[in-house]
């Protein structure tokens, strides 16, 4: 599917993409062009997470292939089954070579939550004993989330929130903890509520993008395979809703996302 012809010049910033599963198709067949079409309006950066062991090493190599991606690497929760000990050495011995651990969490929708939080809670002390940020999924579970984060001292490190779905309050109480919160297509998607009060009220300072491509298609393409291109599109109306021009919230939320995931170091 071509993407419709957008007309954008960044003067001095550039957007960054926190959550993109480049390593997964339709995108990863089609990489060359998907990232040339995504560069061309302005999108320099993507942060590549990981769903399961296996995927590891083909994340690290593709990021090898093209310098813009960045890699982070983690069991998510519905691949709670897969952290058997041999997986999280694994995990402790590539921390080095990557940027975040992610994406790691909870989710009320994948059977047996105390597994989930046994493999969530062995990935955040790893994050902390390597000083890395994590990439938090968190679908039905804040408070257990919140609680699990603040009982394993992950303020030391922080990170981001990705595709946040709670509430302005719960937000609030993820920011105090150290963490940023990722904005995905939800904001352009029609009849969204607690996505649009979030983008509104929280700062920039507070916020991040995302597209969490080849999911979560913005409003107009809802039906299709999202594609790293389109997340101009939730950058525009980020840019609406905080009455800013693209320019001016790029620069914001790349510093936002640079920071919460220490490139700046």
């Amino acid at each position: 599917m071509a993407v419709p012809p957008i007309v954008l010049v960044f003067v001095n910033a550039m957007l960054i993409d926190t959550h993109c599963h480049l390593d997964c198709e339709p995108l990863f067949s089609q990489l060359p062009q998907l990232l040339d079409e995504a560069q061309a309006l302005g999108i320099a950066q993507w942060v590549v997470p990981a769903i399961r062991p296996a995927g590891w090493l083909g994340i690290m190599e593709l990021c090898r292939r093209y310098p813009s991606a960045l890699p982070t690497i983690g069991i998510h929760p519905m691949a709670w089954a897969e952290a058997s000990e041999d997986a999280l050495d694994r995990l402790d011995r590539l921390a080095p070579q990557v940027v975040a651990i992610g994406e790691i969490g909870l989710d009320r929708q994948v059977a047996d939550l105390p597994r989930q939080e046994a493999c969530f809670r062995e990935q955040l002390r790893i994050a902390r004993r390597h000083g890395l940020p994590v990439l938090i999924h968190c679908r039905d579970v804040i408070g257990r989330t919140l609680a699990i984060l603040q009982e394993e001292r992950a303020e030391q490190i922080g990170g981001i929130m990705h595709a946040f779905s709670g509430s302005l309050e719960s937000a609030r109480e993820f920011v105090r903890l150290g963490f940023v919160i990722s904005i995905s297509a939800t904001i352009t998607y029609q009849g969204a509520v607690r996505p649009l009060r979030l983008a509104r009220e929280l700062p920039l300072s507070q916020l991040v993008l995302e597209s969490d491509a080849p999911d979560l298609a913005p409003q107009a393409h809802r039906g299709s395979f999202n594609r790293p291109a389109w997340l101009l599109e939730t950058a525009r109306t980020l840019a609406a809703l905080k009455q800013l021009s693209l320019d001016e919230l790029a620069a914001a939320t790349t510093a936002t996302a640079r920071a919460a995931l220490r490139l700046n170091a």
